[in-house]
């Protein structure tokens, strides 16, 4: 297969085509790092493309192997075996910005519905959203990375049997929020023709106690300003691309929030909803019912009645936390009440805002109980907790569904396709949809409250 670069040789694995670690920038190594991708250099004779890149470096996270790689800029391409003019997903993976590869997510299903699948890399942690004074494009350089794999797409995608002027930009997660962003920026612009978020609204926004939230996106000057002063010993920009890959993976606690005012993000995604400054293509936005369950057992030992309105108070304040409670009674492990407020607050009222700003499709996933794909977790009523989705729309760790959740994992995987190939998952716009493979009892999402909150 030739692409602008070379010339690539993949394999054929169920039935489909399979191209992997195709380069779709330089290494962002030595005098790149913190620079904007540069073009991939081309090659001479045939590629072999039958393994995936490098991961991006970064620590071990929840369920995702560390790596000290920095030459990580790579994209997989799937398609079936006869492809032509095919609808086109190019998939944005999570991982807080942190951590992840988008080698982790396996496209077959989707695939196997007539589409042409890309997964990529793109720098995450110190790497992608590191800041410093005078240093161009701080914050962003992650998000710059996405950019430039949806060009590789635009230029090549034509060859492996997919049409660029039908492609769907989706994610999960750190790439919903990522969607998201490329969503509200003009640099993407004709790039990408629909947008799936899931899990991860750009109005997310991690309580932060007495009225504060800390929203995903920061200003570049307060990027910039945690860049100067974090402690990596350096006075200039030189020095810190002299860094260690541990020292610059010892930066990234402080550094994995993409950064708006910047030429890849030029303004802050909220605000450019809320104005209508956004591209206009079919959107399908949705979470799952219990987003987080799984935050909530890892954080908070199990919580009494006092506990319970301690840690409500350390969110929200005594005042909202005494009206919170009001609405969410506790009841035996007040873990339980406490992952329902807060997956209300986080995650379904502003996807519920989300799908209103962009007149999208919506959806809940309800699965009552779904595989646990993360390992090593304690005991508790999890629910379809966050991420607990993947397996239904695509090839997602070592997990076995039960038959039920088999046929709903491909109506899911049949309502994604069929939404990038026309716009239309299937159900009416003005419903949220309910996925589970089980008749369910509706939500009590209670976002009236956080209405009058002003949460």
């Amino acid at each position: 297969m030739r692409t602008d670069t070379g010339l690539v040789s993949g394999a054929v694995v169920e039935n489909q085509r399979s191209y992997q670690g195709i380069p779709f920038a330089a290494p962002p190594t030595g005098e790149n790092r913190w620079r904007d991708p540069r073009p991939a250099q081309p090659w001479q004779g045939v590629r072999q493309a039958t393994a995936p890149g490098p991961r991006c470096a970064q620590d071990e996270g929840l369920g995702s192997p560390a790596s000290d790689s920095e030459d990580c800029l790579y994209l997989n391409v799937t398609a079936p075996l006869k492809a032509a003019n095919l609808p086109v997903m190019v998939y944005i993976h999570g991982g807080a910005f942190t951590s992840g590869a988008g080698s982790d997510y396996g496209v077959e299903p989707l695939v196997r519905n007539g589409v042409v699948a890309v997964t990529f890399n793109y720098r995450v942690g110190a790497f992608g959203f590191f800041g410093y004074p005078g240093l161009e494009g701080s914050g962003a350089f992650g998000l710059k990375d996405q950019q430039a794999a949806l060009r590789w797409v635009q230029r090549n995608i034509r060859q492996f049997g997919g049409n660029p002027r039908n492609v769907t930009l989706f994610g999960e997660s750190a790439g919903a929020l990522s969607t998201c962003a490329q969503l509200t920026t003009p640099k993407t612009a004709g790039l990408f023709h629909r947008a799936i978020v899931q899990s991860g609204p750009c109005q997310l926004g991690i309580p932060a106690g007495e009225g504060q939230v800390q929203y995903t996106w920061l200003p570049r000057t307060q990027v910039e300003d945690k860049g100067r002063t974090a402690p990596h010993g350096c006075a200039d920009v030189a020095c810190l691309r002299n860094l260690s890959v541990a020292q610059v993976k010892a930066l990234t606690p402080a550094f994995s929030s993409p950064a708006y005012d910047t030429d890849a993000l030029p303004r802050n995604p909220i605000t450019e909803l809320q104005a209508g400054r956004f591209h206009h293509v079919p959107t399908l936005v949705g979470h799952t019912r219990d987003e987080l369950t799984l935050y909530v057992a890892m954080l908070h030992p199990p919580l009494d009645a006092k506990g319970y309105e301690e840690a409500l108070t350390a969110y929200f304040g005594a005042t909202k936390a005494k009206k919170i409670i009001e609405r969410y009674p506790p009841h035996g492990d007040a873990r339980v009440q406490l992952a329902a407020a807060l997956t209300d607050y986080t995650a379904v009222c502003t996807t519920n805002e989300l799908q209103r700003q962009t007149r999208g499709f919506g959806y809940e996933f309800a699965e009552p109980d779904p595989p646990m794909i993360f390992p090593g977790l304690p005991p508790f009523p999890y629910g379809a907790y966050h991420a607990s989705d993947l397996p239904f729309t695509m090839k997602f760790g070592d997990v076995t569904l039960t038959a039920p959740q088999q046929q709903l994992a491909g109506r899911m995987s049949k309502a994604w396709t069929r939404f990038a190939a026309t716009g239309h998952p299937g159900w009416p716009r003005n419903q949220v949809e309910v996925l589970a493979s089980e008749k369910v009892a509706p939500a009590d999402h209670r976002c009236d409250l956080w209405s009058q909150l002003g949460a």
